[in-house]
Formats: structure tokens, C-alpha cells, sequence
């Protein structure tokens, strides 16, 4: 198979040229221009950051997107779903204010932001996936499945469950609706804190298969009825429904790479990566601690597991920043991210994804 272009430049600028000059350079140097963007809908999928972090990519990143977008004709929006967990962007009203408290508004991006999965975290597209080993159908947001062109604009960082988190976490994990994300995250099915429950029986009127009864204004759930769909976590007001959390690190990847497939397949796709200000862990925390290695600078691609790669190898590449949590945890892996989680191997996602044909490991660097 021939190699796989990478598009790379370091984050050094000049007077005549700044970081968002450089990153416009990058993306159109890496071919962009060849995808028909005129007159169609292009979702570019972003990590607005949970409030309270500040590590996520700044606003000005996506406007320099949005506008080459604009520039060849395209009507891009930003985009994420709903998270799984309780916090700031578990639906979509708060997910919005969010958004705009970490500046990701029209007025910042020049493009609207639209919640991929609805309200609720509900609003999903069964997508079948061929060849799926774990997934046979995905359950995607709605809006972004009714995209024509998907971007994805990644933060690439460390992740405790992983490894690290670039394109295929942000694509597969980040556009699962709520049920999607349960079913990457869990091998079983929901389940009902009796401490948080209220009784009010909300999550009875939507579950479609009678699996849950209140009792004692507290809810139960009848795992031989549960189908794992999730929409009872989505409809609790007090958060009592949680997913089990069970799936081990290795098969997440692999559904994680499933759930990619499932977004990309049949339509054009783009993908640039910001290797800056990483992180051990996600963007979903609300804090981040000090960067793991120094900044390293932007890559852009068609094939989002070359991609993938290219940045970890950069990553690994980087010497380990004093006081880090990375020098902390240490354990002559010789590689920085199954030292931040030593519980999972980030190649077993990457492999899984070749075997879908998603892209290819093997790349060819171009600094520019």
C-alpha cells in the first residue's frame, strides 16, 4: 500500500506570516482544494473543552477552518455531541453556553454551532457498519451524518483510557450520540444510582421496552428487557442512570475505530491536528494539568490514521517535560502515551482501523 501523506509545519512564525497564516498554508498545501465544498454542508467536528479547562485549541484555530471552508464555497457549522458523563455539555443548551464561554460563537468562528445529537443527546442515525467486529450499527449524531463534507479539527493530547486522543477519538468517540458513547464505553447496560433516583419516573416514558419500573419512588432496570440504547441516561434530571463503564481499554479502540468508519464512510473527509499544549488526559476533565512534552506543531491529512500516527511518533519523539505527570509515571515504555496509560495500547485501535480500511500507518512526512 503507498504511503499515506502527512502534512507537517512547525509552530515557528515570522512577521509576515502568523500561526493562523501558517495553519491556512498547511491545509491548502495538504490538498484540501480537492474536495467539492461548493454549495455543500460541512460539519467541522471540534472539542469546544469542558468548562474549566483550558487546554482545548483556541477558537481562532476553527475560524481559520471555517474560513477556507467559506473560501471554496462551503456552509460549515461546528460541531460535538452530548457527553455521556454529568457536566458542562451533557445536553444540548448547556453544551451551547459551553461553546460560547470558551469562545467558539458566530461572531469568534464566523459559522454557527449545531449539537450533533440534539437536545437531549437522543437525536442519533443508526449507520450499519460493514465489517464491524463489535459495532454493527453505529449511532451517530443526526446533524453530522446529514453533513455532505466532515472536518475534523483535533486537539492532539494524552488520554487515560486511549492512549491519546487525535482524529479517530474525536470522529469516533466524539460523534457517537449518548447511546453511541455507552456502547464504546460499555460491555453491559445502564444502571440506576438509588441515592441520586427521585422517582419521577421519567425514564419509564421513554424506554420503548418496558424495561423500567418505579418503585418506592425509585427506578429499576430490567437488564433482560434493556436493549443499551441509553435514552434514559439522556431524559434523568438528576443523573441517576449511569453506564457501567465496563468495556476494557483495547476493545474501546477497536469500537472507536468502528464508530470512525461508520462517520466517514461514503463521503469526503479532512483532517488536521494540532500537536500543542498536550495534556496527560482529555479535554472532558474540567482542569488539565502542565503539558507532558513541549509543543510540536500542525499536521493535516486525508487519511486520519496516518495522521494519528505521525503525531504520536512527533509526540515520542519529544523530551518529557519537568514536573509533568508524564515524568511522574515513567515506565521506560519508550513511549509517551502507554506511560500515561498503562492499562491500553493505542496501536490496537490503529490496527483495527487499517483492517476496516479507514487509512493506512505507513506515512510520508512533508514539512513545509
Amino acid at each position: 500500500m503507498e504511503k499515506s501523506k502527512v502534512y507537517f509545519t512547525d509552530l515557528h512564525v515570522t512577521v509576515k506570516e502568523n500561526l493562523q497564516q501558517k495553519l491556512n498554508r498547511l491545509i491548502k498545501t495538504a490538498g484540501i482544494g480537492q474536495i467539492d465544498f461548493d454549495k455543500k454542508y460541512v460539519a467541522i467536528k471540534v472539542h469546544f473543552g469542558e468548562p474549566g479547562n483550558l487546554a482545548y485549541l483556541r477558537p481562532n484555530f476553527a475560524k481559520t477552518v471555517v474560513d477556507i471552508v467559506k473560501g471554496l464555497g462551503g456552509n460549515p457549522f461546528l460541531t460535538d455531541c452530548n457527553t455521556l458523563y454529568v457536566g458542562g455539555r451533557k445536553n444540548a443548551l448547556d453544551h451551547l453556553d459551553s461553546a460560547y464561554l470558551n469562545g467558539f460563537s458566530p461572531f469568534s468562528t464566523g459559522c454557527h454551532v449545531l449539537i450533533g445529537d440534539g437536545l437531549k443527546g437522543t437525536d442519533e442515525i443508526l449507520v450499519p457498519v460493514e465489517g464491524g467486529e463489535y459495532v454493527k450499527e453505529a449511532k451517530i449524531g443526526h446533524a453530522i451524518m446529514d453533513a455532505d463534507v466532515l472536518i475534523s479539527l483535533n486537539h492532539f493530547k494524552g488520554h487515560e483510557l486511549t492512549g491519546f486522543g487525535g482524529a479517530l477519538k474525536n470522529i469516533g468517540m466524539g460523534c457517537g450520540s449518548r447511546a453511541g458513547k455507552m456502547e464504546m464505553h460499555s460491555n453491559g447496560k445502564p444502571h440506576v444510582s438509588h441515592e441520586q433516583c427521585v422517582g419521577c419516573a421519567m425514564c419509564t416514558k421513554i424506554c420503548a421496552h418496558g424495561a423500567i419500573t418505579v418503585m418506592e419512588r425509585k427506578a429499576s432496570i430490567d437488564h433482560s428487557k434493556c436493549v443499551g440504547c441509553g435514552r434514559c441516561i439522556g431524559i434523568c434530571p438528576t443523573s441517576a442512570i449511569m453506564a457501567a463503564w465496563d468495556e476494557s481499554n483495547d476493545i474501546l479502540n477497536k469500537k472507536m475505530a468502528e464508530y470512525t468508519w461508520a462517520v466517514l464512510h461514503e463521503r469526503p473527509h479532512f483532517h488536521v491536528s494540532l500537536v500543542i499544549d498536550v495534556s496527560p488526559f482529555c479535554d472532558c476533565h474540567a482542569e488539565n494539568d502542565i503539558p507532558i512534552v513541549p509543543n510540536v506543531g500542525m499536521f493535516a491529512s486525508f487519511d486520519p490514521i496516518a495522521l494519528d500516527v505521525a503525531c504520536a511518533d512527533a509526540v515520542n519523539r519529544q523530551p518529557v517535560m519537568a514536573g509533568s505527570l508524564l515524568e511522574k509515571s515513567l515506565r521506560n515504555h519508550h513511549d509517551h502515551f502507554t506511560d500515561i496509560g498503562p492499562n491500553t495500547d493505542w496501536r490496537v485501535g490503529m490496527d483495527h482501523a487499517v483492517k476496516l480500511g479507514l487509512g493506512n500507518k505507513d506515512y510520508e512526512l512533508i514539512t513545509i
